[in-house]
Parts: C-alpha cells; sequence; structure tokens
C-alpha cells in the first residue's frame, strides 16, 4: 500500500511517499481502507516533533479519515468488513490503509460522502465537547471565536449557532472573515486591522462576552480574557499560534471568571458514553443541515506535503482533505 512516511522530523518537505506493507489488523483492531483523510494543525506539529503525541520514527502522518472496515481482529464487535467509518487515529491516516483500535472507529452518518466523514469528527466533537460540556455555553449568550477560519474555528461558529448564542469571529484576512460570515457568525474582528479589544468593545456595547473558543493561543488570550463579563469561560482548546500564553492570575479572579482545559481525546478515553452522546447530536444537526465542514481545497496522497506546508503557513480556511482514489 502507499504511504506518507516520516523517516526524521522536519517540515512537510522532508515527508516522502512509498510502498509499504499491507496493515494487519491486531486483537481489538479493525483495518480501514481509507478513502479520504483530513489535515488537522497537530499534524504539521508531530512531523517536527513538536507535539505531545511523539511515534517512534518512521511513522506515516495524518490523524484523521473517512473509509471502509476492510478486516476485523479478534475481540472486535460491533464493527464488520463494508461498515463505512470515520476515526481519529492520532497518526497514520495519509496512507491507503491503516489499523485502528476498534473503539476509535464512528459509524458515518448514511447521508455524508466520505470526504465531508474526513473532516467532521475531530473539530466538531471538539467544539461540541468544548463549548456544551466544558463551557456550558447557553442561548443568548456571546460566543468569541479566536482563530475562527480554522476547522475547529469554522465548528464553533456552527455549533454556537446551534445552540442559540450571538457569535463573534476573529481572523486575520478579510476573506477568512467572509467565510466566517457565510457559516453564521454575527459579527467579525479582523486581528491585522484596528484595536482588538476595542473592537470587541464596540460589537458588544461595552459588555463583553460571556465564552471565548480558543484554538490559537498566542498573543491574543489575554485581550480575549479580559474582555469576558463577570462569570466568563476562557476554553483552552489549542495552541496553534505556537505560543502558550502565561496569564495573569488576578484577571480570573477579579472577573469571577473560569479558564477551562477541554482536552478532547481524553474525554472520549474516560466518558465514552457521554461522547457517544456527542456524536449523536452532531449527526442530528447535520441532517438538520446546521453544520457540516468547510472544505476548501483537496489534494491527492501524492501532493501531501503540499497540503501540509499550506497548514504551516496558516494558509488554510476551513479544512483540506487528502483524497484516496476516488473518495
Amino acid at each position: 500500500m502507499k504511504a506518507v512516511v516520516c523517516r526524521q522530523f522536519g517540515p512537510p518537505e522532508s515527508l516522502t511517499i512509498e510502498d509499504l506493507p499491507s496493515a494487519a489488523p491486531g486483537a481489538g483492531e479493525v483495518v480501514v481502507r481509507v478513502k479520504a483523510a483530513s489535515l488537522n494543525f497537530p499534524d504539521v506539529l508531530i512531523i517536527e516533533n513538536k507535539y505531545q503525541l511523539k511515534p517512534p520514527l518512521p511513522f506515516s502522518p495524518g490523524s484523521e479519515l473517512a473509509g471502509v472496515v476492510e478486516t476485523v481482529g479478534a475481540g472486535v464487535s460491533g464493527v464488520k468488513p463494508g461498515d463505512r467509518v470515520m476515526a481519529v487515529t492520532g497518526y497514520g491516516a495519509f496512507a491507503e490503509a491503516v489499523a485502528v483500535e476498534a473503539g476509535r472507529v464512528v459509524a458515518i452518518p448514511e447521508a455524508m460522502d466520505f470526504v465531508t466523514a474526513s473532516a467532521f469528527l475531530l473539530t466538531y466533537a471538539t467544539c461540541d465537547h468544548a463549548l456544551r460540556d466544558r463551557g456550558r455555553l447557553a442561548a443568548g449568550e456571546t460566543l468569541l471565536v479566536l482563530g475562527a477560519a480554522g476547522g475547529v474555528g469554522i465548528a464553533a461558529i456552527e455549533i454556537g449557532k446551534a445552540l442559540g448564542a450571538r457569535v463573534i469571529a476573529c481572523a486575520s484576512s478579510d476573506d477568512k472573515l467572509a467565510v466566517c460570515r457565510e457559516r453564521g457568525a454575527d459579527a467579525t474582528i479582523n486581528y491585522a486591522a484596528g484595536d482588538f479589544r476595542d473592537e470587541l468593545k464596540q460589537i458588544t456595547g461595552g459588555a463583553g462576552v460571556d465564552v471565548v473558543c480558543d484554538p490559537v493561543g498566542g498573543p491574543y488570550t489575554e485581550p480575549a480574557l479580559r474582555s469576558t463579563v463577570w462569570r466568563g469561560r476562557l476554553l483552552v482548546v489549542g495552541f496553534a499560534a505556537g505560543d502558550i500564553p502565561r496569564i495573569p492570575l488576578n484577571l480570573v479572579l477579579l472577573k469571577g471568571s473560569a479558564i477551562v482545559g477541554v482536552f478532547w481525546g481524553e474525554f472520549v478515553r474516560r466518558e465514552p458514553d457521554r461522547f457517544a452522546a456527542s456524536v449523536a447530536q452532531l449527526a442530528a444537526w447535520y441532517r438538520e443541515g446546521k453544520i457540516r465542514p468547510h472544505i476548501s481545497q483537496t489534494f491527492p496522497l501524492e501532493r501531501t506535503a503540499e497540503a501540509l506546508r499550506l497548514m504551516a503557513d496558516r494558509q488554510v480556511v476551513g479544512k483540506v482533505v487528502i483524497t484516496m482514489g476516488r473518495a
């Protein structure tokens, strides 16, 4: 089978395309014939040895896929060959086939195609856990989304609107903000133009925001926290900017606010029943037309390095998907 291979840590251009032995399932695993695999920012970090998950070299990157179950290992029940599934793998998805723990695969909703499914689970399930579970976002509240034009950001906009919140989207260009408005954002802020906090004050009439969804980190986390209302919640989803902010804790005290960690992977492992309920809600919203991934580009497997370079350079709007043949 063909696969993208990382033999030494480095930039996307250091990856190779190789023919590898066919995947075989171990106990409790299934082999998925991959139809499509989407990019996420951790895919860039993991090949540069900058992510908390550190697979042994050599390995195939790629953390999210959709495909068809090909074979199942010993002890697997509830999943069978021929099932259409999506999964978050951590790594290994940029290949024609991959062995996945059976507990990590989720059935693809009937009306969803493989390309859409490959871009659905990680971002939307992360944001559902963040906004409903950790952030307790309620109808009528105001949600501020940082990095709003990325996969997580667009998912946060759509879920925020599904929950009845007013959504303010922040991104680094007018083109990206146009996509955010198309996806339901009520107001937008361009980081690169004007004063971030002043614009936020104008939009909210000086009231501030109830919840901040922050998958970015970097220089805007603290001003976003400063712009929250009494009992506001800052959701720490990730650090795509590369810098982990150092927050003065007196801000939390003075506002009676909360800084809340969102570790979706551990949530899935520790609370599988609640994860299943989250997936069911997301599938319902998808059927109702309230959420759908914004897929800006697709690339064949052979051009994975090119796609990862776009991700590394912050040139991706929504999601980019790698396709294996006809997806």
